[in-house]
């Protein structure tokens, strides 16, 4: 039998904000346990929580990003349930009037196909605490600091058909929420967390199999190895003659391991009702049009204009156009080293390894976008080769010098490009290799192309990488041929 999975997102984006969404406690990251959860967060008697104005000004950005639903009438509710995390024992959230409605996010595969994905809605809440189990022995700590963060919950119809397009989705909606700046986008940190719904059905059958939801994956490649892994479990299951459940589960990306976390509940189990702490938040036609005349250039309007004004390909437009950081970085680095083409290649090639590997975001980089434009001047002007680039690069990330030129001077990596001085080079690699230089000359012309990278090699490295690899070519072609 053939099947075909169906997969549901619901996206929790904490909001950038400098307070909480009902209180004025610090939502800075890393603090100590504790230190900042108030009386507010905590629910105490007596408190009265007040609505964070940017966190509604930043949720109807997003609304605008994705050409949604703006709800003008917006309601929160409490949705009740106890966990030691919710210290309230109810979350302050919305469910009949969120504050974005329908709208849509459009992806672009690896085929180059597009697809259209449809939001449901967006709504407004407080996020929970922390529970910590690495660090205590048969308990578990809180740390409430986290508590009555705000949050806008996404969630998407069941539109996705794979794990391909749940993590094209993911890395727009990314991009998306980067670019507005409502979220700092560091998933390491929490500021993002995918909640993925999966089902699988016989393919052609129009009725939803069974769904589960894996809970709180903060990483692109974690979501993808989730989906994969329960889709392959739900359709052994049911081939093996066993039937899905609906649950809710985890999944530990370090381990690589899935496992049932507890039954899935329904929206009756909230028992949710209107918060009487709060009003019902009215948006008037000034404020929308305020929040539209401040709205940034999104990612497929910046990934047009870098086709259209930069003469990029398609491919390399959609890489740097994706993340508002790496956008940023990239004209940057074009201003600075005047090269489009060069300025891309590095960014995409050996900055995004060394970002990969030391797991820094781009805003993070060692080299900022002024000292590698700095270094591809000097590949452009000969001073130093592509390959000696490489090592300056090293050094730059490792912080030993601020500038490509202090590096070269350091280092006595300049390239090589007296003339004479490479004749001189060349003069003694053919008089050591005289039986290579009789071997050439006698072999027809179209096998002498790859006969001549021999000689080339010779030189490179008699100069230590230093000579203009250009010249020698050139030079070495005369004399071997003369």
């Amino acid at each position: 039998m053939q099947w075909e999975t169906v997969i549901g997102l619901e996206i929790h984006v904490q909001l950038a904000t400098k307070t909480k969404i009902f209180s004025g406690a610090s939502t800075a990251f890393g603090a100590a346990p504790n230190t900042q959860a108030c009386a507010v967060d905590l629910g105490l008697p007596g408190i009265l929580p007040v609505v964070n104005e940017e966190a509604i000004n930043m949720a109807i950005k997003f609304g605008l990003g994705i050409d949604a639903d703006i709800n003008m009438v917006n309601v929160f509710e409490r949705k009740n349930y106890f966990y030691p995390d919710l210290p309230k024992g109810y979350q302050t959230t919305q469910l009949e009037k969120p504050i974005v409605g329908a709208g849509h996010v459009d992806i672009t595969l690896a085929d180059g196909s597009t697809k259209s994905i449809r939001i449901h809605h967006a709504h407004l809440e407080e996020d929970a605490g922390k529970s910590l189990h690495e660090d205590f022995h048969g308990m578990s700590g809180i740390d409430l600091n986290r508590a009555g963060t705000p949050l806008i919950e996404i969630v998407t119809e069941p539109d996705l058909s794979n794990a391909e397009e749940a993590v094209a989705f993911a890395k727009k909606l990314h991009s998306i929420v980067t670019t507005l700046g409502i979220c700092d986008g560091d998933m390491s940190q929490g500021s993002m967390r995918f909640d993925v719904n999966v089902s699988v059905r016989p393919k052609g059958q129009q009725e939803f199999g069974t769904r589960t939801e894996t809970k709180n994956l903060n990483s692109f490649k974690f979501m993808e190895a989730a989906i994969l892994k329960e889709v392959e479990r739900q359709i052994d299951l049911i081939e093996d003659g066993g039937t899905v459940i609906q649950e809710t589960r985890l999944y530990n990306g370090d381990t690589g391991e899935a496992r049932s976390m507890r039954s899935k509940e329904e929206a009756n189990d909230y028992r949710y009702f209107p918060c009487p702490d709060l009003l019902p938040v009215i948006i008037d036609g000034s404020r929308l049009e305020k929040l539209k005349a401040e709205m940034p250039e999104m990612p497929d309007a910046k990934k047009a204009r870098f086709i259209a004004d930069f003469g990029l390909s398609d491919y390399d437009a959609e890489i740097l156009s994706a993340d508002q950081g790496t956008a940023n970085y990239f004209e940057a680095t074009v201003r600075a080293s005047d090269d489009v083409k060069l300025s891309a290649n590095w960014i995409m090639g050996e900055l995004s390894r060394s970002l990969n590997q030391n797991s820094i975001a781009i805003s993070a980089s060692p080299v900022t976008a002024d000292m590698l434009g700095g270094l591809i001047k000097r590949i452009k002007d000969n001073t130093i080769s592509g390959k000696i680039a490489k090592e300056v690069f090293e050094v730059l990330w490792q912080g030993e010098c601020s500038t490509a030129d202090a590096v070269i001077e350091k280092k006595g990596l300049k390239q090589v490009t007296d003339t004479g001085a490479i004749e001189a080079m060349i003069d003694d690699v053919l008089a050591n290799n005289a039986q290579q230089v009789e071997n050439y000359r006698a072999a027809e012309e179209d096998k002498r192309g790859k006969m001549i990278g021999f000689f080339v090699g010779q030189c490179m490295k008699a100069s230590k990488g230093k000579a203009n690899p250009g010249m020698v070519n050139q030079i070495l072609k005369q004399k071997l041929d003369g």
